[in-house]
């Protein structure tokens, strides 16, 4: 009767290579599990804290946390004539504007 607890009897299939296949598929099982769990937690991270998108992510997150910060008009501009969309003659133009003691859209000293 206890024979079987010492590889002597019928029906004992852990002898030799079965020992070694069960370790090594042991070892695959567990490796799988790691990286499924590995992958869970990089999708769940990067899902939870949707990344800045357009130009307020050049600008960087200056404001709060979670929330991409605004570029100001002046970086829009900046922008825009870095993309080559406007020359150097309109740039300067709308900068002085923009930086106007009126702001834009205000006539000027002297009704220009």
């Amino acid at each position: 009767m206890m024979r079987h607890w010492y590889g002597h009897g019928h029906g004992h299939v852990l002898g030799g290579w079965g020992a070694g296949l069960m370790v090594v598929v042991g070892l695959l099982v567990l490796a799988v599990l790691v990286m499924a769990a590995i992958a869970l937690f990089r999708y769940v991270s990067r899902s939870s804290r949707p990344a800045p998108q357009g130009p307020a992510a050049a600008a960087g997150s200056a404001g709060a946390p979670g929330r991409a910060a605004v570029p100001t008009p002046e970086q829009l501009l900046a922008e825009r004539f870095a993309r080559g969309e406007i020359d150097a003659e309109e740039y300067r133009h709308r900068l002085d504007v923009l930086r106007s003691v009126n702001g834009p859209g205000e006539p000027g000293p002297g009704g220009g």
